[in-house]
């Protein structure tokens, strides 16, 4: 494909009609939809929609339009997972004709994507899960409801404290976490939208996800790519999760955290050439 024009890489925000928010990129004749992670789903500004932008430039070059799509708003206390995929299928129906030819789902995103491989298996026609597994584990549970509540209550300046446990855990960094924190805020979560409840309920669903008997069911080939050294997702539970995936790729970045695997510039050509080969 050719260079995309500058009018192409100006972002296109809105709402659907069922109330999930979207952020667009290009207009080529293939189409990407992207599920970000959590708890918490919001149309990305500021610096986190720049990064957003270069970690997809690859795509719009390759001819793809592409979405970021939040959570439906006002989901019920008891909404599950399972429900989440079911959210993103009747999007895809209604809005997208009933299929995308690529769908990347990341973190808690990939949560609701196994569920989707899983349960509507004709909405896409590749799926890469990025930084995912069956299960969390136990100190991301941790860390994710502790995130959630600051962010549920209002609490920015704590959930960017929180969110810098991501890049330095342990006790003796609890000092730097409280001094970046405020910092982190500002620059990643200035002008985000946390539907409180909405932030409660999918962080419920975290607390009991486990996708291992589901995973035998999807027919689809996935793309798996985990960092090798995630806390939130270890290696052996990912190791767990490709061989429960009867067609499954996994694609190790090793020496890397989850945000480091999550935003690494490999993410793109590794998409890339998984959808190529069919």
């Amino acid at each position: 494909m050719g260079k995309v024009s500058t009018a192409d890489r100006e972002p296109r925000s809105g709402t659907f009609p069922n109330g999930m928010d979207y952020l667009s990129w290009g207009s080529g004749p293939k189409t990407l939809l992207f599920i970000q992670g959590g708890p918490g789903s919001t149309v990305p500004n500021g610096m986190l929609r720049r990064m957003f932008r270069r970690q997809f430039d690859a795509f719009l070059d390759a001819g793809y339009a592409l979405w970021i799509v939040t959570r439906r708003r006002g989901m019920a206390p008891d909404h599950s997972i399972a429900d989440m995929a079911d959210d993103y299928a009747r999007l895809i129906t209604e809005e997208f004709g009933g299929r995308v030819d690529v769908l990347v789902a990341e973190s808690f995103g990939g949560m609701i994507g196994q569920y989707l491989a899983a349960r509507h298996p004709d909405s896409f026609g590749h799926i890469a899960l990025v930084v995912t597994a069956a299960e969390l584990s136990d100190w991301g549970k941790d860390v994710d409801a502790r995130m959630a509540q600051a962010l549920a209550g209002g609490d920015t300046n704590g959930a960017g404290t929180v969110f810098a446990e991501y890049l330095l855990p342990g006790r003796r960094l609890i000092w730097l976490r409280r001094l970046i924190g405020p910092l982190i805020s500002r620059r990643l979560m200035s002008g985000s939208d946390f539907p409180a409840q909405d932030v409660l309920t999918e962080v419920k669903g975290e607390m009991t996800f486990n996708s291992r008997a589901v995973l035998p069911l999807i027919r689809r080939p996935v793309l798996l790519i985990c960092g090798g050294s995630d806390q939130f997702f270890p290696r052996e539970v990912a190791q767990e999760t490709a061989g429960l995936i009867p067609d499954c790729t996994l694609v190790w970045y090793e020496g890397k955290g989850h945000l480091r695997a999550a935003s690494s510039g490999r993410i793109a050509q590794d998409v890339l050439a998984f959808a190529g080969r069919s």
